[in-house]
């Protein structure tokens, strides 16, 4: 039984543990709140990064901001205290390309190597193994990974260079905001269209207006089921400055996301922070109407 580490379990990080768990692996995991979820699925619970690295070769890690990806790497009790050659970190959350560049060096001094790793999908697909998985950086490291990854996902892609898995992800981050406007929007015109909501959003899911976030959240739009979170505006806000310094970067215009922005600034100021991007319909619902001429 293959012992693999975990840095961060939370509602990614929890679904990819029992997925690996039900694989066959023994998880080993840290996090700074309780552990009782993740030893009730299974999961060895550790005492800091560093030991979690001290008893697996291959370390996952998914954290949610750079301040936090800094601490779990080289802080005092970080995975560079443990590490050796040959071992492999994978760090899955989202952050600048720099700063997880900036890891390479640090991990390699000991002879480790640091991935770029994403995830796209909601803590619901991922449970489900349909979250994709992109990997990117050393080559043979990202194929002895792929074994690992086959254990709670069914789809990952390597890209090449350090820095490609970070890049598609805010790609595609972009259109999850867009996608969520616009089911936002088309649901809160398709309730007040006075047909059968259920067959309209079969209807629409399976033709050529449907994408995966109309196929997720037009039901939950629908019966306003905003609760449990599984996307939260705060969450995706947290991609906006990355996409907009991305794009300019390559200086490529992003007038749709322009356009959207001040629609999730709206939802939080409307006080709605602790719901689902799902509930972006009731910021939809209550605009005015403009007057077209």
């Amino acid at each position: 039984m293959e012992t693999i580490g975990l840095v961060g379990i939370g509602k990614i990080g929890l679904p990819i543990s029992e997925n690996l768990i039900k694989s066959g692996h023994r998880v080993v995991g840290y996090r700074r709140q309780s552990l009782a979820e993740f030893e009730k699925i299974g999961g060895v619970p550790a005492r800091s990064p560093a030991d979690v690295g001290a008893r697996a070769d291959i370390v996952f890690s998914c954290l949610p901001s750079t301040e936090a990806l800094d601490d779990v790497v080289h802080g005092p009790q970080g995975l560079v205290h443990t590490a050796r050659p040959g071992q492999i970190v994978v760090e899955l959350g989202s952050h600048p390309v720099p700063d997880k560049k900036r890891q390479i060096a640090v991990l390699g001094e000991k002879g480790a190597i640091f991935i770029d790793g994403e995830v796209s999908g909601t803590p619901g697909m991922v449970a489900a193994r349909k979250g994709v998985i992109y990997l990117a950086g050393d080559a043979q490291a990202c194929k002895r990974l792929e074994s690992v990854v086959a254990g709670f996902a069914d789809t990952c892609l390597y890209f090449g260079e350090f820095g490609a898995a970070s890049r598609v992800k805010l790609v595609n981050n972009l259109l999850v905001a867009i996608n969520i406007a616009a089911t936002a929007e088309a649901m809160a015109l398709g309730l007040k269209a006075g047909v059968d909501v259920p067959l309209m959003i079969k209807a629409i899911a399976s033709g050529s207006g449907g994408s995966t976030q109309f196929g997720i959240r037009a039901p939950w739009m629908a019966e306003r089921r905003f609760q449990p979170v599984q996307g939260s505006v705060p969450g995706l806000q947290h991609y906006f400055d990355m996409i907009a310094d991305f794009a300019d970067s390559v200086g490529v215009a992003t007038p749709l996301l322009d356009c959207v922005v001040p629609l999730y600034e709206r939802f939080m100021k409307m006080g709605l922070g602790d719901q689902d991007v799902a509930a972006l319909v009731d910021v939809i619902s209550a605009l005015p109407r403009a007057q077209h001429q």
